[in-house]
């Protein structure tokens, strides 16, 4: 397996790093502007060096063989997350819920004779501080349990798969990053959320056909590809979808609520974060606007419970997800909201501490095949990955690794708001996937 070694280019690139589906038809990227300017950031970066790293790259300690990100003594996972951005709440969450599982992995004795540590870098969902957090820690670490932001995971994308080949567990379900053998989503891709998400509004006739429904987005990879889900949905439905883009900086969605509300949708999906959720849906019912919406996975975030949006959010608000809520009785959730309170008992539980967990524990799960294969390479996790067919953590939904094409699941879990349960979430419907998810086909 090749390596990329520190040289000079690596290291002025870790330099700059510490400065500040049938889809019917492909979608015009507005992203692809963002692109242009971090595949440029990236031009530099880019080459291979011939000097050594000075760390074990193709050794076989105990048996064991071993290359970037792994001594006799470590193994070494990047954290990119973002802390004091769009997702600062859910990126401390997702963080700290994988610090917990590093903590009690090594408790336990840590993997194959080697204790995990996590290196962590926020980005603030800023893409410059993204692609450089990236740069430097890559030739560091064997791979990343968390990458906050479909648009920047894109950006680095081709690097990943031609050069770097270190396995991506990003905190985005963008169709766009499916193909790659290296960056592996978990969960349900957005357009195929979206498409359960309506179909729950339609199996519980909350919607008809021949109605309106809108859909306000964020521009870039997120919004528009669950925009693509929820035109393939109206199509099969019989629906029509207005529109409605905004930037992940807007806040107030006054005007997107009174275009929508003037063009009599009966229902409102949000593809954007908890801030754009939260005046969405307060704005909508301050105004009579009185119709269901339904938000991706990251549109929502405990703390909005406690504000004026509060009661119109347990009103008729809806998340869908590809896991069960930190809330939940089930024993695997109930444990892990229970040691995460202890381990963090002035944080809120929120769904990215099932996330990061998730992602944690799927890469643990790599490790231990791994040791067992004894090839602790980034090319041994990759085998390890393709061959895990059936990876649960008891939160709701059974993940397929086997086919980097496709998601691991296709199944959305539908919640509802509720102050009363931890994590402010509970399950109004389990785990499905609706028959137009199903026959869904991704590319075209």
């Amino acid at each position: 397996m090749k390596r990329r070694a520190r040289g000079t280019n690596a290291a002025r690139c870790r330099a700059r790093g510490r400065g500040p589906g049938g889809t019917f038809r492909t979608r015009p990227r507005t992203g692809a502007a963002l692109l242009v300017v971090l595949a440029l950031a990236l031009a530099g970066c880019s080459g291979k060096a011939t000097e050594g790293d000075g760390k074990d790259s193709g050794g076989a300690a105990g048996g064991v063989k071993t290359g970037q990100g792994v001594s006799d003594k470590t193994i070494s996972l990047g954290v990119l997350t973002d802390m004091t951005g769009v997702y600062a709440s859910l990126g401390k969450s997702v963080t700290q819920a994988q610090q917990l599982w590093a903590d009690q992995t090594n408790k336990a004795g840590g993997i194959c004779g080697r204790t995990v540590e996590l290196t962590v870098r926020d980005h603030g969902y800023d893409p410059q501080k993204a692609v450089a957090a990236y740069t430097e820690l890559e030739p560091d670490v064997l791979g990343f349990a968390q990458f906050i932001g479909s648009p920047f995971v894109a950006a680095v994308e081709k690097r990943i798969d031609g050069q770097d080949k270190g396995l991506v567990l990003p905190q985005a379900w963008s169709a766009n990053l499916l193909g790659s053998p290296y960056v592996r989503v978990v969960g349900a891709t957005y357009d195929i959320e979206t498409v359960n998400a309506i179909d729950y509004l339609l199996t519980n006739k909350r919607i008809t056909k021949g109605d309106k429904i809108g859909h306000v987005y964020f521009e870039g990879d997120y919004g528009e590809n669950a925009l693509v889900g929820s035109e393939y949905a109206a199509e099969q439905a019989g629906l029509t979808v207005v529109e409605q883009k905004i930037k992940p900086t807007d806040n107030d969605m006054s005007a997107q609520v009174a275009a929508l509300k003037k063009a009599g949708v009966k229902a409102v999906v949000l593809s954007a974060g908890p801030r754009q959720a939260a005046s969405l849906v307060g704005v909508a019912a301050a105004g009579g606007f009185n119709v269901p919406i339904v938000g991706n996975n990251s549109a929502f975030a405990p703390q909005l419970l406690a504000t004026a949006a509060g009661p119109a959010l347990m009103k008729d608000y809806y998340i869908a997800s590809s896991t069960l809520p930190i809330g939940s009785a089930e024993p695997a959730p109930k444990k892990l909201a229970t040691e995460y309170a202890a381990a963090y008992p002035d944080d809120v539980l929120d769904n990215g501490v099932v996330s990061g967990w998730t992602a944690a524990s799927l890469y643990g799960e790599l490790l231990k095949t791994a040791c067992e294969n004894k090839d602790l390479t980034r090319e041994g996790i990759d085998k390890a990955l393709l061959g895990l067919d059936a990876f649960s953590t008891g939160f709701g939904i059974t993940h397929d690794f086997s086919d980097p094409a496709a998601p691991s699941t296709r199944e959305s879990v539908i919640m509802k708001p509720d102050s009363k349960v931890p994590g402010g979430l509970k399950v109004v419907q389990e785990a499905r996937v609706a028959e137009s998810a199903e026959s869904f086909t991704f590319g075209g």
